[in-house]
């Protein structure tokens, strides 16, 4: 049990420092060769490999957003990984070509699945 409340720490904290767009706070918590996936209505449209690629989408990621909130509304363990659903909201940063404008609000329901290793994040994959 003791490691189930240590892996829920190290992804509470990461979850903290994503919503306070603390790109570095997050990376510290990544193993060197973490994959993060992003899967969007069942498809994937973003893999990244190792700690620069993921600091590199992150920051991308932050300028889109004026804020940006996940709040955790249930985990549960899953094998070796956890699993996490995810309330997400965010304010757009400024005009994006998909057709969002600045000021548009985002809300959206999903989840996050985790693997920890050696006391790292080793995979994220989020699902919305």
């Amino acid at each position: 049990m003791a490691a189930v409340d240590e892996n829920l720490e190290i992804i509470k904290s990461y979850i903290e420092a994503y919503n306070c767009f603390d790109t570095e706070g997050m990376a510290k918590l990544l193993h060197e060769e973490v994959i993060f996936r992003n899967f969007m209505n069942g498809e994937m449209n973003t893999e990244t490999k190792g700690i620069k690629e993921f600091r590199q989408l992150a920051e991308q990621s932050a300028s889109l957003f004026s804020s940006r909130r996940q709040t955790v509304t249930s985990t549960r363990a899953i094998d070796s990984k956890v699993e996490v659903e995810i309330e997400y909201e965010a304010v757009i940063a400024h005009d994006l070509p998909n057709g969002l404008k600045s000021g548009d609000k985002l809300q959206l329901k999903g989840k996050s699945l985790f693997e920890i290793r050696e006391g790292k994040l080793s995979l994220i994959e989020d699902y919305s």
